[in-house]
């Protein structure tokens, strides 16, 4: 049984999401649907990224992730499928694939410019509607994945397609690493760019944000006091910075890419 996952910044008070899977159903009707998430933070491309780049590996291979945070729809931007060893991917080439194509080599892509693997309706005469690819050509083009349609045949191949530098800390010489804050949860945790191979081990860590000192590294959250802060290796493998009981993100009013400064004893 083939698997779609969805992401989103469409959030669940109005029927987009559902109508994506009505689409999905009755293409493909023995599809088993995921929603990873839809609470993406409107035409938060990075985010999406990254919620992605976190989640796609704990699924089986050959899964077809579907991703539509789109703030570029009905403009010239293409929409894509990619094809990688672990599992296909249906996204507007907008960067929203960049950490997991750092990770992942490319079997194959296509532009989804072939109607007739688009919503059945508009095949048969009803534009496109501008504001709503999600419905009308990502959920198809997904659909039919599942059904075992070849990559190819939803439309012609591309040779690159659009990605963002991803973010990396600084090293220095003296050992200070400069780092920044990937994405902030749902609790206000704040997650960096700073992976567990840069500290993990180590001693005499002290981590500066905001102006700010936490001492160490913490197991957990109730490593410290209610309402301390506290910095730990987070279950995605990077430094994270959270309040125990609170937001670190409103406590501090940190946002994604601010700084994070690692130090350690005579450094």
């Amino acid at each position: 049984m083939s698997i779609i996952t969805l992401i989103t910044d469409f959030g669940l008070k109005d029927s987009y999401v559902g109508v994506m899977k009505g689409v999905i159903l009755d293409i493909a009707p023995q599809v088993t649907l995921i929603d990873i998430s839809h609470e993406i933070a409107p035409q938060d491309v990075q985010g999406a990224a990254y919620v992605l780049y976190t989640a796609y590996p704990y699924f089986p291979e050959g899964t077809i992730h579907l991703v539509v945070v789109d703030p570029g729809v009905g403009s010239e931007r293409r929409a894509i499928a990619v094809q990688t060893p672990r599992a296909y991917f249906v996204a507007p080439d907008n960067g929203v694939l960049s950490y997991v194509l750092a990770r992942e080599p490319v079997k194959g892509m296509v532009s989804l410019n072939n109607p007739h693997y688009w919503l059945p309706e508009v095949r048969s005469g009803r534009p496109v509607a501008p504001t709503f690819h999600g419905r009308d050509i990502f959920a198809p083009a997904a659909a039919h994945l599942a059904r075992g349609v070849p990559l190819a045949n939803l439309g012609e191949p591309l040779s690159e397609i659009i990605t963002f530098p991803l973010p990396k800390p600084q090293i220095r010489p003296d050992g200070i690493i400069i780092g920044h804050v990937l994405h902030v949860d749902r609790f206000g945790n704040l997650i960096t760019d700073v992976e567990s191979g840069h500290i993990e081990g180590k001693r005499g860590l002290t981590v500066e944000v905001a102006g700010r000192m936490i001492e160490g590294l913490g197991l957990t959250f109730s490593s410290v006091e209610e309402g301390e802060l506290v910095a730990y290796l987070g279950s995605a493998g990077y430094l994270e910075v959270a309040v125990r009981g609170g937001s670190a993100a409103q406590e501090l009013g940190i946002k994604t890419g601010d700084r994070v400064v690692i130090r350690w004893r005579n450094s």
